[in-house]
């Protein structure tokens, strides 16, 4: 991976990061913290990974991306808008009851989207649905599943991950956004889902651990799942919530708030200033 690859890419998140902040300041409400924690790891799959076509939103051997923590759709939206699926300035018109861009990801009406998300828990069993089509058609097609930890809290997750083991899913590639925290708190604290990684490998997963916002690791990640065969892969992406807004970091007050205006600026200069 090329140097100025590296910066592009980096320069696709914090620009998915001041997206983030402008869709929810605009609409005065959303999930800026977990929509900050993912943004390299859209970026790597938007701009790096996926195979896709903005002018063919609908292409039938498309990769495939399920945002199970739909709440955290100003990311998701934006990588869509900057990959040109549509126009950027729709942004601003995010949960705007007359916008396409609603809290939660809607396949029906936003170019782009695979799955409509929202209930907690459900996209690991809509990607095993994706994968094994995928494996019945001999399509060649990937399929992307970005969970919380919070999330994975959820029994039909588990349900789910014996699915994907049972059949194979090597075309099945499961990200955890590691931040631990959710809206209540600290993961650790409201129901302790540690050791992650080790659960998902005792249900027969391959798993590797990577810094979340570490865009070389992310790559390298992605590029070691492609060469698993006979079983599904969780990466386990360590994050920090609210990540790249200092008064956010690591705050789960941020986990669905809105900044005021004061805050709206300080978060916009500090994100203009990062190189």
């Amino acid at each position: 991976m090329k140097i100025k690859e590296i910066k592009e890419l980096q320069g696709y998140a914090n620009k998915i990061r001041k997206d983030v902040i402008e869709a929810v300041y605009n609409a005065k409400s959303g999930h800026p913290g977990g929509s900050l924690s993912i943004a390299e790891i859209l970026a790597v799959l938007y701009f790096n990974q996926m195979n896709i076509d903005e002018k063919n939103p609908k292409a039938r051997g498309r990769d495939r991306l399920v945002l199970s923590k739909g709440h955290t759709s100003p990311a998701l939206y934006s990588a869509l808008a900057l990959r040109g699926f549509f126009e950027e300035d729709k942004i601003k018109s995010f949960r705007n009851i007359e916008s396409i861009l609603q809290g939660h990801p809607d396949m029906l009406k936003v170019p782009g989207v695979d799955c409509s998300t929202g209930s907690l828990g459900q996209g690991l069993s809509i990607a095993n649905g994706m994968a094994i089509a995928s494996k019945l058609d001999s399509e060649g097609v990937r399929v992307y599943c970005i969970c919380g930890d919070g999330e994975i809290e959820e029994g039909q997750i588990w349900e789910a991950a014996m699915t994907s083991a049972h059949y194979k899913l090597d075309n099945l590639c499961l990200i955890i956004d590691n931040n631990n925290l959710q809206i209540d708190g600290k993961v650790t604290e409201v129901m302790n889902v540690y050791p992650i990684d080790e659960k998902f490998k005792s249900f027969g997963f391959e798993t590797i651990n990577v810094d979340g916002h570490n865009i070389t690791e992310l790559i390298q990640a992605f590029e070691q799942a492609k060469k698993i065969k006979g079983k599904p892969t969780a990466i386990i992406a360590n994050t920090i919530k609210g990540k790249g807004v200092s008064f956010m970091e690591n705050q789960a007050e941020w986990h669905g708030k809105a900044p005021n205006e004061e805050q709206y600026k300080k978060a916009m200069e500090e994100l203009n200033n990062i190189k």
